[in-house]
């Protein structure tokens, strides 16, 4: 055998063992995909929740490193720490029919971690918008259009965040307890530039009153500590004169 047909046998050889290696090199490389696609972490604060075809799995798992099997099953970090949630541009009427907007309310609140699964089996990961944010919506509408807006603006305003709490209490204790309602703040509305120019119009008014009052009183007070004053000399001089 010639030296060039032995270089056309170790030619076939090689080919053959390389398209024997190939389908393993396949499945490994396929292998090394699934394992670390599947490897996901849950951060600290939160627990993780998982789904099948759309089907929330039984159970949840703790913060650190973990594997599920990836394409057919996704996850959710749900946190379960204290969380603020921030609820803009809410709009409301009055009972008079004037509309307002109260630019911001702070909802602080936490999800309890025993709680988790059957939150999230009825509500989904989005349990707050339903809890929270929507229902800071109706509860302002409910507020504004049984007060008139001196109330919302005014007189009933330092009330309106306790109320808050307990009405998205009340619910959340009835309908998806493990929500907890910490605290809640309210920014002072927006009202109509016509309306907003006549209270501090009367904002200055109650405030020169109130100075024009202090100072009647601190006038009164002189007057009074003169005349005590001159009774006592009068008596000192009458005792000087016996």
């Amino acid at each position: 055998m010639c030296i060039r047909d032995r270089s056309h046998i170790t030619r076939y050889l090689y080919l053959i063992n390389k398209m024997e290696l190939t389908p393993l090199l396949i499945v490994f490389a396929v292998a090394t995909l699934i394992i670390g696609v599947g490897f996901h972490k849950i951060e600290e604060g939160h627990v993780g929740v998982y789904f099948r075809g759309g089907a929330l799995l039984t159970g949840t798992t703790e913060p650190g490193y973990h594997w599920m099997f990836p394409f057919i099953t996704s996850y959710d970090n749900v946190q379960v720490t204290v969380q603020t949630d921030k609820v803009t541009n809410i709009p409301c009427g009055t009972s008079g029919g004037v509309l307002i907007f109260f630019d911001k309310v702070e909802v602080v609140n936490r999800l309890r971690k025993d709680d988790v699964w059957n939150t999230i089996s009825n509500y989904n990961t989005a349990y707050d918008k339903t809890w929270i944010f929507d229902k800071i919506h109706h509860e302002i509408n409910q507020f504004c259009s049984k007060n008139t807006l001196e109330d919302v603006y005014i007189t009933k305003f330092d009330s309106l965040d306790e109320y808050l709490v307990m009405a998205l209490q009340n619910d959340c204790n009835k309908w998806a307890p493990g929500i907890e309602i910490i605290s809640i703040r309210v920014t002072k509305p927006r009202i109509p530039a016509n309306i907003a120019e006549n209270y501090e119009k009367m904002e200055i008014e109650k405030t020169n009153l109130k100075i024009a009052q202090e100072q009647q009183k601190v006038a009164a007070t002189n007057a009074q500590t003169k005349s005590k004053q001159a009774t006592i000399y009068a008596q000192m001089e009458a005792d000087v004169s016996n």
